[in-house]
């Protein structure tokens, strides 16, 4: 497939030399002169003229010079064949300076951008296929292979991770952890200025107990204090509205996993960068530190199965795994266009699985999916607020798949997935059940046996099934019976509300038009799965 290059210059490698002229140029070069002529000739007969007495020859002048001017722009702009490239600018300008849409929930991003921000300034070569609709070929998917930055690259973009988090892990923990030194004194408070502890008020009482904790759990050795951190041993990435919040809750009952404080950080795909809350402008990031604190009660049963003799690393392997649940790891790579767009400005030059892929190479990945139309609606019920009915769920999808499809017609399948603004700007979120996209780029860096995904159909009609493949997966220790009964009998999480319910189920014309839209997607992603299931047809 060939890639389309454009010049520093705006001129595209077929654009006609200036020197010999097409009709189109001629013609806007022609038109300022067109226009002074008959100006002037107005002028000249400006006696007969009864709006040349009303106006007076000072405001002709400024209308005259006005249209040369317009014209002067449109005939320029017309020449340097950069239609595509201006709307792109302008595209960029506005995602900068206009807030997020509604269609995302209260938790996941800002409306307005209400600072500058800083980009980064980093020197590559990356150019992405521009193939439009090339991807669908007879109503099969083609997926484009995506360039994969270097740690080297990735160092420059991200510094401050690479000074924080080590190389290598101690071999005595199963979960990802190590020792770091702290200099704070004993009146100073080690969670006074976390982020999450400033934002989330319901988590005051998580963070006052483990401040009265902290203290008595750091490991002291020649008069030095040492501070247990971790990260994630598993994540669970995706999708929303797909019973991650179900998978989460049955999975934190094992005696063996620990969660962070909270169930969804979204650090690595939002907080890092100061998207708090969607009626907000970008705050302050949350450093590093912040997100490591709330793996520190898991850090402290760590500790307490090792009885302070971690540092020695004697060779006893705990049996305990860390792990969070943001939904948005697996899809959200919005932050992109204002932090990393100084190279490309149509596709990610980074993702965030690079980053999780530079520090965990073996890290390991649950995602939960479902049937991607019933996903879209169970997503508008839960996060319209106002007139939600089925009609008018009907009228935002239509619109989400006019929008799409005029996407698709000027860039790649990547880019409209990824692309900030454009994403903010459909009614629906019609891009995340676009499963087999994201599990594209994630399978860029990870192998395919790092991930169990699930269906929520499956996971429901047998949970217990579903549990124990979990905890194969994570090679925990089978529970008794009296546990996994606990696991199996919980109410569900996170299910529908009564009052979403009495909206009934969408139109049949609706649902086939999702239908037909998903189905090449679902088609692609039950064939990399080799299961038919994925498909959700009957």
């Amino acid at each position: 497939m060939k890639s389309h290059h454009t010049s520093d210059t705006g001129y595209s490698p077929q654009s006609p030399s200036r020197s010999g002229g097409t009709p189109e140029e001629t013609c806007c070069l022609s038109c300022p002169l067109i226009v002074i002529a008959a100006l002037r000739y107005c002028y000249a007969r400006s006696s007969q003229w009864r709006l040349w007495k009303r106006f007076g020859r000072r405001t002709l002048c400024s209308l005259l010079l006005a249209v040369i001017i317009t014209l002067l722009v449109i005939a320029s702009y017309a020449l340097s064949g950069g239609r595509s490239d201006l709307i792109q600018m302008l595209s960029a300008s506005f995602s900068r300076d206009f807030a997020f849409n509604s269609n995302q929930s209260g938790t996941e991003r800002p409306k307005e951008v209400a600072q500058a921000i800083k980009e980064c300034n980093i020197n590559l070569t990356y150019t992405t296929p521009h193939i439009g609709n090339s991807f669908l070929d007879k109503g099969e998917l083609h997926l484009t292979p995506r360039r994969i930055p270097t740690a080297a690259e990735l160092e420059q973009y991200e510094p401050h991770l690479f000074s924080v988090i080590p190389r290598q892990f101690l071999h005595s923990c199963q979960s990802p952890c190590w020792y770091h030194e702290y200099n704070g004194n004993v009146s100073s408070d080690p969670y006074g200025t976390n982020a999450y502890s400033l934002y989330a008020k319901r988590l005051h009482n998580i963070f006052e107990d483990m401040r009265r904790r902290f203290w008595s759990r750091l490991t002291v050795r020649d008069s030095r204090y040492y501070r247990l951190r971790c990260l994630p041993h598993f994540y669970i990435i995706g999708q929303p509205k797909c019973g991650t919040t179900d998978l989460y809750d049955r999975l934190r009952l094992h005696p063996n996993v620990h969660f962070s404080v909270i169930k969804e950080p979204h650090w690595w795909t939002r907080k890092r960068f100061g998207i708090v809350r969607l009626k907000e402008p970008f705050h302050k990031p949350f450093p590093l530190e912040d997100y490591l604190d709330l793996f520190d009660m898991a850090a402290q049963k760590i500790q307490d199965f090792h009885n302070e003799d971690i540092l020695l690393d004697s060779g006893r392997t705990d049996q305990i795994l860390t792990g969070e649940a943001s939904a948005s790891t697996m899809w959200d790579n919005s932050a992109w266009s204002y932090f990393y767009d100084n190279v490309t400005n149509t596709e990610p030059p980074v993702l965030i699985q690079d980053f999780i892929h530079a520090f965990q190479p073996r890290a390991k990945f649950l995602v939960m999916l479902r049937d991607p139309v019933e996903r879209l609606y169970s997503d508008y019920l839960y996060f319209a607020i106002a007139n939600k009915s089925a009609e008018d769920f009907n009228d935002k999808v239509n619109e989400s798949l006019q929008m799409f499809e005029s996407c698709l017609q000027a860039s790649s399948l990547r880019s409209c997935a990824y692309n900030t603004t454009f994403s903010n700007t459909l009614p629906v979120r019609l891009q995340v059940g676009l499963y087999v996209v994201y599990l594209w780029d994630w399978l860029s860096v990870f192998d395919l046996d790092q991930f169990l995904i699930l269906r929520l159909e499956d996971h429901a009609a047998n949970i217990t099934q579903s549990m124990r493949l979990v905890y194969r997966f994570l090679n925990l220790g089978p529970l008794s019976e009296e546990q996994e009964a606990s696991v199996t009998h919980k109410q569900a999480s996170n299910s529908r509300r009564p009052e979403d319910c009495s909206l009934g189920p969408m139109l049949p014309h609706t649902r086939q038009a999702l239908i037909d839209f998903y189905r090449p997607y679902n088609q692609k992603l039950a064939q990399m799965l080799a299961d038919s299931a994925y498909v959700w047809e009957a």
